[in-house]
């Protein structure tokens, strides 16, 4: 008799952990705990990091319609100058944990380990472990990489939407799996509901490479990626036409355009202004400084952007030089796609970056650092393991990398001296070794001794960025003397914005304290920076001019109307330029001139004007 075979026994919990466990590559377990060591180390240090976008995410976390709309005030007058994606993660947190630091800044820096994590199963899957623990390791010890992830500026999220919208779509390349590419899509579309049109740097690339591949054909590949289009314009077109579809008087005005217009912000502030030139773009505070120095073919290696994420640009160059030459962009060849995707990625963005006239600060750099180091990981494993091209470009790239990282600490002087002539040497030779090593095997150990010596810097900097505060509006990696035109970490007066932007603080205190006295009401100043701090305390405060008052032109008959629907009442005319030079920016500058004649002064706070019963005077002007 034939007897049945036995239910098989189920695993006991321990042996199932103890199997889950012998499935995690130790080199990833190894980059996720540096990861998290740089980006949580004593975050508490860096406060509420830049007070605008905490006060925004207070704002949310206490009232649904500002949280639904992205309004920086708890009255919905006015929304931030980006769309709201990061400061809901952030609201949300705050509402489950309380308002501090460490409630607005953990996410955040969780979002760092996971852009690390995607790099490198990104160059994993097409270029093996040792490739993808490289991309891993440079994107971790990336100084503004450390820096963006203990700070609340909504780059973080910008950076993890970009890289999982490469991963996805490297998955759809192997198989021509439409759900992928709908899924890439979708990433895109997030990145965009953080930060706009910089999310977009993406889809050239991913298009270009799923078009030359089409794993199921080209009239296939046309259709997932129309398939990928939609699913990128419903999600990243939400809240865009949440705005658009809402009667301008229900809804916060758009922060950072004229017109109260979605639109507007975009294509204008947040858009092509940024690339062709804009109002208060370099040398809006004279030098360049804080914009990211003078645009030009040498931006990405200058004093403002180079230690930030410069380091191994030319490494990168090179190691894609070097995919090219062994793929030659042959539709059979897995690599080709890879390439065209991440390469075309990183030099979209490298170009525009390189040009932008617009606004651009520092911390941008950000998102040209995973695909630099993909390049990086990927071109690593490809010279550790080709034949005679890779006896020509191994040396050759390490020989670039070098280049690029002394050109980066000829911008900052003083900075690692000392280390530059053993740095420099162990480059040369390990060079020297790889220029006459004749097989793969003898080219793994000097070209791992190259990545190490040219990581030193980098590594080096991201280190010092966890020994001060990375606070303030502009962040920045690496010592504290790297921050730009202001305190710690490249913050104007270290974490108080409104020190640089808007009224002084006394003059609002008292206008706060004025309107508590006399029937309260919400006290409207010139720029949102300004009113931050007050915000945060919970303060009746909104702001008319933007981000620094010079941003959003609201008009005199939106205050009238905001006035007769008790909105606001209670007006702070001072600090509208924000003590800037003039830089052709109207800003509240109109409004505030309309309340000055219109509504009525208080004697005891200098430039405070109560405009109740103010509305029709103001509606007629």
């Amino acid at each position: 008799m034939t007897s049945l075979p036995l239910p098989a026994r189920p695993r006991s919990a321990p042996r199932r952990l103890a199997l889950s466990l012998s499935r995690v590559r130790p080199e990833l377990a190894a980059l996720l705990v540096v990861a998290a060591f740089l980006n949580l180390w004593a975050l508490e240090r860096n406060g509420l990091a830049n007070e605008y976008y905490s006060a925004a995410a207070q704002a949310m976390s206490s009232s649904w319609h500002a949280f639904l709309y992205g309004s920086f005030d708890g009255a919905g007058a006015m929304t931030v100058d980006k769309p709201p994606l990061a400061l809901w993660v952030q609201a949300l947190s705050v509402r489950l944990f309380g308002f501090h630091s460490l409630s607005l800044l953990i996410p955040q820096a969780l979002m760092g380990v996971a852009s690390v994590a995607l790099v490198y199963d990104l160059v994993r899957r097409r270029f093996g472990r040792a490739g993808g623990f490289v991309a891993g390791l440079v994107l971790a010890l990336t100084p503004i990489t450390v820096a963006i992830a203990r700070h609340n500026n909504p780059d973080a999220l910008l950076v993890l939407c970009s890289v999982a919208a490469l991963w996805l779509a490297a998955r759809a390349l192997e198989d021509g799996r439409t759900p992928c590419l709908m899924l890439a899509g979708t990433a895109v579309g997030l990145g965009f509901e953080a930060k706009m049109a910089a999310a977009l740097m993406v889809v050239p690339g991913i298009a270009a490479a799923y078009l030359w591949v089409a794993p199921r054909g080209r009239a296939v590949a046309l259709w997932q990626l129309s398939a990928g289009g939609a699913a990128l314009a419903v999600v990243g077109g939400a809240w865009a036409a949440l705005i658009a579809l809402t009667p301008a008087d229900a809804r916060p005005w758009v922060s950072g355009t004229g017109d109260n217009s979605i639109v507007s912000l975009i294509l204008g502030y947040n858009g092509l202004g940024r690339i062709g030139g804009q109002a208060g773009g370099p040398g809006g505070l004279g030098g360049g400084g804080v914009f990211g120095g003078e645009p030009g073919v040498l931006r990405l290696l200058g004093s403002s952007l180079g230690g930030q994420a410069g380091w191994l640009l030319g490494f990168a160059v090179v190691a894609g030089v070097a995919m090219l030459a062994a793929c030659r962009l042959r539709r059979a060849d897995a690599r080709s796609g890879w390439l065209i995707a991440v390469g075309g990625t990183f030099a979209i963005t490298a170009i525009a970056f390189s040009l932008a006239e617009g606004i651009f600060h520092p911390y941008y750099a950000s998102l040209l650092a995973p695909f630099s180091a993909a390049l990086v990981g990927g071109g690593a494993a490809q010279l550790a393991s080709l034949g005679r091209t890779a006896r020509i470009l191994a040396p050759v790239a390490v020989v670039a990398g070098l280049a690029t990282e002394l050109a980066v600490l000829n911008a900052v002087p003083g900075e690692l001296e000392a280390l530059v002539p053993w740095i420099a040497g162990a480059a040369v030779l390990a060079a020297a070794t790889l220029a006459i090593a004749e097989t793969a095997p003898l080219r793994r150990a000097p070209l791992g001794v190259a990545l190490a010596a040219l990581l030193i810097a980098p590594a080096s900097w991201s280190v010092q960025t966890l020994g001060h505060a990375t606070s303030g509006t502009f962040p920045a990696g690496g010592p504290a003397a790297a921050g730009l035109a202001g305190g710690p970490g490249g913050g104007f007066g270290g974490g108080a914005p409104g020190g640089m932007f808007g009224a002084d603080s006394s003059s609002l205190t008292e206008a706060i304290a004025y309107a508590r006295e006399h029937g309260g009401g919400a006290v409207a100043v010139s720029s949102q920076s300004s009113a931050a701090s007050a915000v945060m305390d919970g303060a009746d405060v909104v702001a008319l001019g933007g981000f620094s008052g010079r941003e959003s032109e609201v008009s005199a008959a939106w205050l009238a109307d905001r006035v007769a629907h008790g909105t606001i009442r209670w007006v702070l005319t001072g600090g509208q330029d924000g003590g800037m030079r003039s830089d052709g920016r109207t800003g509240s500058g109109t409004v505030m001139a309309a309340v000055a004649d219109t509504c009525t002064p208080v004697a005891s706070v200098d430039g405070l004007y109560d405009c109740r019963g103010a509305s029709a005077a103001l509606a007629a002007r």
